[in-house]
C-alpha cells in the first residue's frame, strides 16, 4: 500500500491519496485507489485487472500522475 500526500498550508490544502493492488474473491486482481481530504473519510475506487503485472502498470500510472500534481510519499 503506498500513501500519498499533499499539503499546502498557505491554500487549507491538505489531501491523500492511497494505492494498494489486492486479489479478488474470483481470481481478478484489484487496483484500489482512495482519495481525500486528510482527517476525513475518502472516496474509493476498485479498478479490475486480469493479473498483477497489469494492475501494477496501472499503479505506476496513476503514481506518475499524482507525482506530476505535486503528492509526495509519505514516510510512516
Amino acid at each position: 500500500m503506498l500513501v500519498l500526500e499533499r499539503r499546502d498550508d498557505s491554500c487549507n490544502l491538505a489531501r491523500f491519496y492511497v494505492l494498494a493492488i489486492e486479489p479478488t474473491l474470483f481470481g481478478d486482481t484489484a487496483l484500489i485507489r482512495e482519495w481525500g481530504r486528510i482527517g476525513a473519510n475518502g472516496r474509493r475506487r476498485l479498478d479490475l485487472h486480469a493479473d498483477h503485472e497489469t494492475a501494477a502498470e496501472a499503479l505506476d500510472v496513476w503514481l506518475t500522475r499524482k507525482a506530476a500534481r505535486g503528492y509526495r510519499l509519505r514516510c510512516p
